[in-house]
């Protein structure tokens, strides 16, 4: 994660169209890979090595501006650090998600889901249950691994639109996310702001709240309009997915150790460890012929046994059942499966390494606050820089770190209370990652979630309707809070 002493590198003989031809470079190419070539095949492999176009553009930039070769590489090391703990986390997603499979745990929660979420609610209560999920362990990561792949797997066997499932899931594990004092960038934004944390959720509450309100009214319209092709067949595939696995509620003991312990604040990587050894040991003990089956034996023995749950974490699985629709859903790449998303990071750190190094990000974030002298216009360009490096430095954490650096004396400029800002910082850069196909955030959610993020970005109504919210609240002065009296601003002028 992202620290308070994160450095901003700044670059005085970098001009501003210097730092947006890197970005243009970008946008034009992606654009026309998309468009044009592949499509929805664009993120297998060709969008990769246009964000290394991007940064080869961008270290050509930098060489004629003075810039060394090793500080750009430096920073890509930089970059690389950061995200260790995020591949190492879609590693284990990968092994776990084959686990859980082969030892009925996923199946279970499709199994139970299809006979207590009916599909006239089922969009709104994705909504609530992600968010409790996500608030109790403070990762809108972890509950996309768990639980959200368990929705995914209910609306796609209900016959919901599968971006609207994942939007439904993403809008709800990211109000969790930013509301949760567990959270890493709940933490890291008053930090960077110059707040403390549980002022900063109190804050946040005015702008998320309404927000996450007007998303629920959204799926709760969705789901009364939508005729979900599934549901006749339900006893069909209820039926199909008993005789293929072992179904019993003793197998959501394993999610729930899981959620336990992140909500003891185990560190997410020891509590998806845990979690993928359960598994495991739950698949050898509940499932015995489909651990045997995918070790390609018909009568298990140990070494069976552990090939079997290898093969599962590694590598893809696939479990057939009697109902042709449930057998895409019953499979799982491993961490195999992940590799591809790992690939899409890396090149993307790369870009945003060499474009910090280079001064391009400072530059950005300088040029959008000389646009304005207003309040307004303070947080319009706090809003602008948060989605400019969204898409740029392609990081969550990079988001909320640089403009948190750069706006907090504009802030104390303007009489501002800290908590102004950093609750901008989440409205605008917390939530708006998920929406990039290249960040970090919008890599794992795609990869693990199984749908593109083009497909879901629409649907996934509280991220990008809360930067408007806090556009919202500044534009008319609601909420917003001044240093000298410490009142927000409609207090003010009551009292006049």
């Amino acid at each position: 994660m992202a620290d308070n002493n994160t450095e901003i590198i700044r670059n005085k003989e970098l001009s501003i169209w210097e730092a947006l031809i890197p970005i243009v470079v970008l946008i034009a190419l992606l654009a026309y890979n998309v468009l044009f070539i592949y499509g929805d095949d664009a993120l297998s492999g060709s969008n990769q090595f246009i964000l290394l176009l991007g940064a080869a553009t961008a270290a050509v930039v930098g060489h004629f501006n003075g810039v060394p070769y090793r500080r750009m590489m430096d920073e890509i090391g930089n970059n690389f650090r950061t995200t260790a703990g995020a591949i190492l986390i879609l590693l284990f997603v990968g092994a776990l998600s084959g686990t859980w499979l082969i030892s009925g745990v996923i199946p279970s929660m499709i199994y139970y889901g299809l006979q207590i979420l009916n599909p006239a609610i089922f969009l709104p209560a994705t909504v609530v249950i992600c968010a409790v999920i996500s608030i109790a362990t403070g990762s809108s990561w972890t509950t996309s691994a768990t639980v959200g792949i368990a929705l995914i797997g209910i609306g796609e066997a209900l016959g919901f639109n599968l971006g609207m499932v994942a939007g439904a899931v993403l809008s709800g594990a990211y109000f969790g996310d930013k509301m949760s004092p567990l959270s890493d960038t709940t933490n890291l934004a008053p930090a960077m702001a110059g707040t403390d944390l549980f002022t900063h959720i109190r804050y946040m509450a005015y702008t998320t709240v309404p927000t996450v309100l007007v998303t629920l009214v959204i799926f709760i319209i969705l789901g009364l309009t939508q005729s979900p092709t599934g549901d006749t067949d339900t006893a069909e595939m209820l039926a199909a997915i008993d005789a293929s696995f072992n179904i019993t509620p003793w197998l959501f003991l394993v999610p729930a150790v899981v959620i336990g312990l992140i909500v003891r604040k185990t560190r997410p990587l020891i509590a998806l460890l845990v979690g993928t050894l359960l598994g495991g040991v739950f698949a050898i003990i509940f499932q015995p012929e489909i651990v045997a089956q995918v070790a390609g034996v018909e009568t298990l023995g140990f070494n069976d046994a552990y090939k079997g749950v290898m093969n599962a974490m590694t590598v893809s699985t696939s479990v057939a059942t009697e109902n042709a629709e449930l057998n895409d859903l019953f499979s799982s790449g491993g961490m195999n499966g992940m590799l591809g998303t790992i690939w899409l990071i890396m090149c993307a750190m790369a870009f945003g390494g060499i474009m910090d190094a280079i001064g391009a990000l400072a530059r950005i974030s300088q040029a959008l606050l000389s646009v304005t002298d207003s309040v307004f216009g303070v947080f319009a360009s706090t809003v602008a820089s948060c989605l400019a490096l969204n898409v740029t430095a392609s990081d969550q954490y990079l988001a909320i770190v640089v403009p948190g650096k750069m706006f907090a004396k504009a802030y104390k400029e303007k009489g501002l209370a800290p908590e102004n800002l950093s609750r901008t910082l989440e409205d605008s850069g917390t939530v708006t990652s998920v929406l990039v196909p290249w960040n970090t955030c919008g890599a794992y959610q795609a990869g693990v979630l199984g749908v593109s993020t083009l497909d879901y970005a629409f649907y996934a109504f509280f991220n990008w309707l809360s930067p408007f919210m806090t556009l919202l609240f500044a534009a008319f002065r609601i909420k917003i809070r001044m240093i000298a009296t410490g009142k927000t601003a409609e207090e003010i002028i009551a009292a006049k």
